[in-house]
């Protein structure tokens, strides 16, 4: 049996991380409960209070084949290197200078979306392809690969 997963983000602040990540990966802010047209009116009916109103969001992929990524405020900031990072495909069956060209292409759109630039890893065939590190506006580390 298959189980679907979640990909748990702990930032400082969930919106603005859930909207960098829907735009870096196509996917879009989580619909609001049935029966409401607006997250707040689902809030305002739930009594949450306006300074609470930022801590959580969720983007979905809109075709449901990607898992759904959940921002969760946390109090503590980022102390250490992530252990699991997310890989971002942005040059899938592409080699060589075509592929490092391409991955330099979308690095630059999410630069000018906030993330920061890490380093680059140039090719070393035939198990690597090269990849480019970065960082997303709170420095979670992932790939373009």
């Amino acid at each position: 049996m298959t189980r679907e997963i979640q990909v748990t983000f702990d930032c400082g602040d969930p919106a603005a991380l859930a909207a960098f990540w829907a735009s870096v990966l196509g996917y879009r802010l989580q619909d609001p409960p049935p029966g409401f047209d607006s997250w707040d009116a689902a809030l305002d009916a739930l009594g949450v209070p306006a300074e609470r109103r930022n801590d959580a969001s969720a983007i979905v992929d809109p075709s449901g084949a990607g898992p759904r990524l959940f921002f969760q405020r946390v109090p503590e900031g980022k102390t250490a290197k992530n252990r699991v990072h997310l890989d971002v495909r942005a040059a899938p069956r592409l080699a060589g200078d075509e592929r490092m060209a391409a991955l330099e292409k979308e690095c630059d759109r999410l630069v000018g979306l906030g993330a920061t630039r890490i380093a680059r890893h140039e090719p070393a065939p035939p198990l690597e392809g090269g990849h480019i590190v970065l960082g997303d506006p709170e420095d979670n580390e992932f790939c373009l690969d």
